[in-house]
């Protein structure tokens, strides 16, 4: 190995573990066999009551959840099913001693109808109830499980315990990008020298009929009910909103020195990471793409490399009208004329929108598509739209050489994020 820093003299951060769980199942093998065969994880809402709704199909993960579990207990352990399958890889912290800090995205917390409606009936007699009111009542009551449960920080500080990280876990939350933020700060630690290893989460379980409710009232979810496999069509013409789905993805980083000072498995490079919000809108994100272009360019600078050296784009690719128009227009800034042949895909054709979860799946799905030279389709790629000229890789996976990603991440309120990542060390 000639050097264990890159070109700007930092340590070379590389992964050496991964991790994920979706609604196409449990681990990245059953994951990557689905996603290459171009199935679908999306169907009918069977969770709960969906009478009255105008969004009845999601990407639930149907086959961990019991009946009444809160959006954080299965957030919980959708991030510990994938951690423990990242760890396992690694080799590293494997009997509950992770080495190195925990950087975890969680879903926003907040006290769930059912437990809100028993705590309001127990304290109407102290006149109206504020959220405040409602945490202070499960704390002085009988309901210090609730309390605990759904404060904000609950998640982390139990992975933390169960995987034995080292300090104070971070919790942390950039709406659509935060997968991407969790691993930027896992990079950004073992740069600075902080720790030679972290752990890095992102998670979400909480598809839940106020969630519903919520994103419908934005205009931002499908209502194709009647084919829920079909509904998600990033590109398309006929494309009318995501998906909301539930999963998490988990990366064990490492600096380079260390991992082969223990004979570790190199699967990936984190090459780069750039980040850029902007204040244009609580969830809108600016129609110039200016700061999703400054988002791809930083993260490009931040490797040393230029927009010739990817091989594949890892798209964003929402389904909503929007948001695919605007990442098209701020990939054809950063790529110019090269837009039109590069190929770039949308695992969320597939799987749905986990939101707090995506980038960091889409992260994982990165490091196999480089790995095993195959790109996954977006599937649902019928109608082209003519004001989008992509390639897509519509509908059929693609066998290539793919030696670097960039992987697109962009959230609600404008905040952005772009990882590069590549195969091994330079």
């Amino acid at each position: 190995m000639a050097s264990y820093t890159d070109k700007a003299g930092r340590p070379i951060v590389v992964v050496t573990g991964a991790g994920m769980v979706t609604s196409l199942g449990q681990g990245k093998q059953d994951n990557w066999a689905k996603l290459i065969a171009g199935k679908s994880g999306i169907h009918r809402i069977t969770r709960f009551p969906i009478d009255g709704l105008r969004t009845t199909i999601a990407g639930t993960v149907d086959f961990l959840a019991e009946s009444g579990r809160s959006a954080p207990d299965l957030s919980e352990e959708l991030a510990s099913l994938a951690a423990a399958e990242a760890i396992a890889e690694s080799g590293i912290g494997s009997k509950g001693n992770f080495p190195g800090p925990l950087f975890c995205a969680v879903p926003p917390i907040e006290i769930e109808w059912p437990q809100r409606r028993v705590l309001a009936q127990e304290s109407a007699a102290n006149g109206p109830i504020t959220y405040d009111d409602l945490l202070r009542a499960a704390e002085a009551g009988t309901h210090e499980a609730w309390h605990e449960r759904f404060l904000y920080g609950s998640i982390a500080d139990h992975l933390a315990d169960k995987f034995g990280t080292r300090g104070q876990p971070i919790s942390l939350s950039t709406a659509c990008a935060s997968g991407n933020t969790s691993i930027q700060l896992g990079i950004e630690a073992i740069r600075r020298g902080d720790c030679e290893a972290a752990l890095s989460i992102a998670t979400d379980g909480s598809v839940t009929a106020e969630a519903l409710i919520r994103f419908s009232l934005l205009s931002a979810l499908s209502t194709n009910n009647e084919n829920p496999e079909a509904a998600s069509r990033p590109f398309s013409k006929n494309r009318d909103g995501f998906i909301i789905a539930e999963g998490a993805g988990a990366l064990v980083l490492e600096s380079l020195e260390h991992a082969m000072a223990r004979g570790a498995e190199i699967i990936g490079v984190l090459e780069g990471v750039g980040e850029m919000a902007d204040s244009f809108h609580r969830t809108r994100s600016s129609p110039d793409a200016k700061p999703v272009i400054g988002c791809m360019r930083a993260a490009l600078a931040d490797a040393g490399v230029t927009p010739d050296d990817i091989d594949y784009i890892n798209a964003h690719g929402t389904s909503t009208p929007e948001n695919d128009r605007m990442e098209f227009t701020g990939m054809s800034a950063v790529f110019g004329e090269r837009i039109g042949s590069i190929p770039l895909s949308s695992n969320k054709s597939m799987i749905g929108h986990t939101l707090t979860a995506a980038a960091a799946i889409e992260a994982v799905i990165s490091l196999l598509t480089i790995r095993n030279g195959r790109i996954p389709p977006t599937i649902n790629y019928e109608i082209p739209d003519p004001a989008i000229p992509l390639d897509v890789v519509p509908n059929v996976a693609r066998d290539t050489q793919v030696n670097r990603v960039m992987s697109n991440s962009f959230g609600f309120g404008g905040q952005n994020v772009c990882l590069l990542l590549t195969g091994e060390p330079a």
